[in-house]
């Protein structure tokens, strides 16, 4: 015959796999609606001029930005502020108090001298129907049609990982003989708490005449 004490403890087993089981359950199911969320939302347009093996050149037309600079050196340091600023403005921290939907991806330009975070606008939006952001800080630009250079790496974006794919894609376009100018660059297309199936690109200006 069981004892009390032993089938308490069968019990308490089964509740605790049975909440495992529950909190699986949840966790796949947030990741899956985040993955299905990122899929829906609107990117940047561009088209692919030519692929290589390990990167593709791209054509990007001019675009709409919401942009602050900053004084940070490094990616963690311009993520969390730079981010907080620009997700204010399009959460309503604006003349008009307009909610205008998040986009991917997220541009950000790591340098010595004058780093930068910038959302991409949606496509029904330009610089003269956009509210003026309540902050000073974040900018309304427009970009310059451009040819860029791009290698996509997964998982999380970090200071040391964006070094790495940026000196490899760096020697690749040397190989290459392609002509590079500006900085490299970094696009995010993921928000923070997704997990699975991140893509993460390094990209630079390029010369390129399609002809």
């Amino acid at each position: 015959m069981i004892s009390l004490f032993i089938y308490k403890d069968i019990v308490k087993m089964k509740v605790i796999k049975i909440i495992g089981f529950l909190m699986l359950g949840l966790f796949v199911f947030i990741q899956s609606y985040m993955t299905m969320a990122t899929n829906r939302t609107e990117q940047q347009k561009y088209s692919i001029v030519r692929k290589y093996k390990d990167f593709e050149i791209r054509f990007y037309p001019s675009a709409t930005f919401a942009t602050i600079t900053s004084n940070a050196k490094s990616y963690k340091d311009l993520s969390g502020n730079g981010f907080r600023k620009l997700a204010g403005y399009i959460f309503g921290d604006n003349e008009s108090k307009t909610q205008i939907s998040m986009t991917a991806p997220v541009h950000m330009d790591v340098n010595d001298i004058l780093s930068s975070m910038s959302f991409v606008m949606p496509s029904d939006y330009n610089i003269s129907n956009l509210p003026k952001p309540g902050n000073s800080n974040v900018i309304i630009k427009t970009t310059k049609d451009e040819y860029i250079a791009a290698l996509r790496f997964g998982g999380f974006a970090n200071d040391k990982n964006l070094a790495y794919h940026s000196e490899k894609l760096r020697m690749i376009l040397l190989a290459e003989g392609i002509r590079t100018y500006g900085n490299y660059r970094n696009l995010g297309y993921n928000p923070p708490f997704q997990l699975f199936g991140r893509r993460n690109e390094i990209i630079v200006s390029v010369e390129w005449n399609e002809k």
